[in-house]
């Protein structure tokens, strides 16, 4: 009987659809998404990572219990790091926000990392707040290699939130 229910209920969720074709329980491949700045997709990358969170725990101990305690700290998002391969595209935009850091002058900007299906519909979208440049990492070359040349612009923020699933 149990093997029956279940096996009705796989058949109700492989026939349920999202509005972009999935299956409810499909899984999203990590080769589609993009970058925006202040509302403008800036550049395709290659890949993003630091998409975290971190809560520093305090410790403290509460009389002569003996046991360390401990409670929620800071919270703080991690550094993003953008990568792609070198191309002329919108290369001057992310060289002067960088160059403007090497200048004294602090151009925060606003952005997201949008996740897409396969057919480019957005479906999932984090945004950070209060970013700016912190380490730019040029080409790596090898004579003997056939690789792509690869940058890698890394940025701060102050807040990183999850706008919410948008394709369900």
């Amino acid at each position: 009987m149990a093997h029956m229910q279940s096996e009705q209920i796989y058949k109700a969720l492989s026939k349920a659809e999202l509005a972009d074709g999935r299956r409810t329980f499909d899984h999203i491949g990590q080769f589609n998404f993009h970058v925006e700045l202040e509302g403008i997709q800036v550049a395709s990358f290659k890949a993003v990572s630091g998409l975290q969170m971190e809560c520093e725990p305090i410790e403290y101990m509460w009389g002569d219990e003996g046991v360390l305690r401990k409670r929620p700290g800071r919270v703080k998002p991690g550094n993003i790091t953008l990568k792609r391969g070198y191309s002329n595209h919108n290369m001057k935009a992310l060289w002067d926000w960088w160059m403007s850091v090497q200048r004294g002058k602090v151009e925060r900007k606003s952005g997201s990392i949008v996740l897409c299906n396969d057919k480019g519909m957005e479906i999932a979208r984090y945004n950070f707040t209060e970013a700016w440049p912190v380490k730019w990492k040029g080409w790596e070359l090898d004579g003997q290699g056939n690789a792509t040349v690869v940058e890698e612009l890394e940025i701060c923020c102050e807040s990183l939130e999850l706008a919410g699933p948008t394709g369900v």
